[in-house]
């Protein structure tokens, strides 16, 4: 009898345990799965937060559809000069119109109103932010980390209350690799030959045919592939006149937006001027700071279709120009972090479909800018070659 007892009590205490067992293998297997590919996942966005890391990881090519309810508050008793350059009130994801005063403020997505529900796919440094507001759908371009946020800037964001309840649904899982975030890896591409790279001049010139900034990236594809990747990466075609600059800005005034095209100088290459200038920038320091380059068509072509030529650099402020003892900007002495800028903003969108780093026989190490500012790189070049979607 004592032993029956003894084995019905063990018995239970067996079934509790295996169920206790159970229930905790079951939840680790819900998180894990959260954390790597869960169907659904519900976020709380507070509005004190620029970004909030969802912890869902995307593959290229996931169906996803995020729906937000809730509400944000910004203070209207502004005291901060910060706070009066912004729109104050109420509002729910799709955030709050935008006045005048919204064209000093620095907004993740300009074309969004202030405090809207943002997101972007992997990192801060590269990715671009787009407009969610109370729904959207979308495919990811590329596998990466998924962000959520306010559109806002952490430094104003301070004083505003509320939250958004979030829900991210992957509808589909996607087919991209997930461990090539923000593009596909680096492979040799077979068209760039040693050859050919010793045709292609390693500086740009000025007017006068000073040699200038370096020659650090090549990307093959149409001219229509070459603006669209440019575009879709949040980068703007720069003014071509000042007349031109006056206008925009004016018009872009009265639109409420914010005025990114000002105009760079003229740079040869193959002895002809820049057919494009992409800017990207902050709005308010668009004057002294922003990532900018120029692109040059090359008389030469890879697997039929062209080689464009780009020398893109990071102004940082102003500087004696050495030419004439005017006022310049200057750039970022280290050169490298601009060419990787591009390899990030563009392989972010989904249109790059091989990339490499290759290094001249002559690569240019150090040298001056045609204004007389110094800079220094580790000689690689950067190759992107764009997806092949048609077009001229």
């Amino acid at each position: 009898m004592w032993r029956t007892e003894l084995t019905g009590v063990a018995g239970l205490r067996f079934v509790v345990s295996f169920l206790a067992a159970f229930l905790l293998m079951s939840t680790a297997l819900s998180v894990a799965q959260g954390s790597a590919g869960q169907k659904s996942v519900k976020i709380e966005i507070p509005a004190t937060k620029q970004w909030v890391d969802t912890n869902v990881n995307l593959r290229g090519g996931a169906k996803v559809r995020v729906t937000a309810t809730g509400q944000i508050t910004f203070p209207s008793d502004q005291s901060s000069y910060e706070s009066k350059t912004r729109t104050a009130g109420t509002s729910g994801p799709d955030g709050l119109a935008r006045g005048f005063a919204d064209l000093l403020h620095e907004y993740a997505v300009g074309s969004a109103g202030h405090g809207a529900l943002i997101g972007r796919i992997g990192s801060a440094d590269y990715a671009q932010a787009f407009l969610i507001g109370a729904s959207k759908e979308f495919d990811a371009p590329v596998s990466g980390r998924l962000y959520l946020g306010i559109n806002d800037s952490a430094k104003d964001a301070s004083g505003a209350t509320g939250s958004f309840d979030v829900t991210v649904d992957i509808l589909e899982e996607g087919s991209g690799e997930a461990t090539a975030l923000g593009g596909p890896a680096e492979t040799r591409i077979s068209g760039i030959t040693p050859d050919l790279l010793s045709k292609i001049p390693r500086r740009v010139s000025d007017p006068q045919d000073r040699p200038g900034d370096m020659v650090n990236v090549l990307i093959v594809g149409t001219q229509d592939q070459v603006v669209n990747a440019f575009t879709t990466a949040g980068w703007v075609k720069v003014d071509a006149t000042v007349r031109s600059t006056a206008m925009n800005a004016v018009m872009e005034s009265l639109e409420k937006k914010d005025y990114l095209t000002m105009p760079m100088s003229i740079l040869y290459l193959f002895k002809r001027p820049q057919d494009y200038g992409f800017a990207h920038a902050e709005p308010v320091r668009v004057a002294m700071s922003r990532n900018h380059l120029r692109v040059w068509k090359s008389p030469f072509e890879v697997d039929g279709r062209p080689l464009w030529c780009v020398a893109a650099t990071h102004d940082i402020g102003f500087e004696r120009d050495q030419r004439n003892n005017g006022v310049t900007h200057k750039i970022d002495p280290a050169i490298d972090g601009e060419r990787e800028y591009v390899n990030g903003t563009l392989s972010g969108t989904g249109l790059v479909m091989q990339r490499d780093h290759v290094t001249p026989a002559d690569a240019l190490t150090t040298a001056k800018t045609a204004t007389g500012g110094e800079f220094h790189s580790d000689g690689k070049v950067l190759v992107l070659v764009l997806k092949n979607t048609g077009g001229k």
